[in-house]
């Protein structure tokens, strides 16, 4: 897997991210939003640079002039409901993909700390030599993207795969790095070193979803 952290470099993405970290700042669910959108934003013009490009022709009132615009197929699959913020951001700058919806939830038998990731809902074009993006702002145990990995392989084989996640565990980019393909591209805005007992990051931020869209029962 090649991966692409960016919490190490000085750029305007910090901000964002400590933002939608801060609890302060969180109370304001329309700006958690919106700052989450524009960590997919940032993600998607990074992406970008490594898709294939073709030389077009275009047609200006004054002339023609050449460009080199994407030639790849995009699908964008985001886990709903929290990826939801970050797959419109991406939509933003992808705004000719295709899409994809999946739900995926954990379910704690008896309240335990042990868990399994239940996939309910999926609707997904096919894949077959398109460029696969999945998107999940939380990459914790990557048990979820394990999942979301083999429910979409009924779909076809995509020409490769990208991975957009807001903030992970150190132990969560190893999972899905195993799992995986080798030439799986992880783009992530920063990595946390700790997971709780119930696989929550920490320092994290809390459940993105219940910070988008408010607390679920």
């Amino acid at each position: 897997m090649i991966i692409h952290q960016f919490d190490q470099a000085n750029s305007i993405l910090n901000t964002f991210i400590s933002e939608i970290r801060d609890v302060e700042i969180q109370k304001d669910s329309m700006r958690f939003r919106r700052n989450i959108e524009r960590i997919g934003e940032v993600l998607a013009y990074e992406l970008s640079k490594s898709l294939d490009y073709e030389e077009t022709e275009v047609k200006t009132p004054l002339g023609t002039k050449k460009s080199f615009l994407c030639s790849d197929k995009l699908v964008l699959c985001s886990v709903l409901r929290a990826g939801l913020p970050l797959h419109q951001g991406i939509l933003s700058y992808f705004d000719r993909a295709e899409n994809a919806f999946i739900s995926a939830y954990r379910h704690h038998p008896n309240n335990e700390d042990a868990f399994e990731v239940i996939v309910k809902y999926f609707a997904a074009p096919a894949l077959d030599d398109k460029i696969l993006v999945l998107t999940d702002p939380m990459l914790a145990t990557g048990k979820t993207l394990e999942n979301v990995l083999n429910a979409l392989k009924s779909h076809g084989t995509p020409k490769q795969i990208h991975i957009i996640s807001v903030i992970g565990s150190k132990s969560g980019v190893a999972k899905v790095k195993k799992v995986f393909p080798k030439d799986t591209h992880l783009w992530i805005a920063a990595v946390d070193e700790h997971l709780t007992s119930k696989g929550y990051i920490i320092p994290g931020l809390g459940d993105a979803g219940d910070l988008s869209y408010g607390v679920k029962l």
